[in-house]
């Protein structure tokens, strides 16, 4: 079982509510939208893979998104 975070940094607008949550993942940058730490980067789509023990805090980040920019993947399936 693989989760992914996916970050559509187009549609951030850098509230920084997921970096408050989970800073081990994401981090303001100096245009002052957020970038995923350790991801590929695609365009202005960042994608992560992380564990299962990490699943609940980048899930409470993504629903902390204001502008849902931020989607959490298992397998090919869309949670969020």
């Amino acid at each position: 079982m693989t989760f992914t975070i996916i970050l559509d940094r187009e549609k951030c607008i850098g509230s920084a509510s997921c970096q408050a949550l989970a800073p081990k993942f994401w981090k303001l940058d100096n245009d002052g939208k957020i970038n995923l730490l350790n991801s590929t980067k695609k365009h202005d789509m960042q994608e992560r893979t992380i564990e299962k023990k990490d699943f609940a805090l980048a899930m409470e980040s993504a629903q902390a998104c204001p502008v849902n920019a931020i989607h959490i993947m298992k397998d090919n399936e869309k949670l969020i």
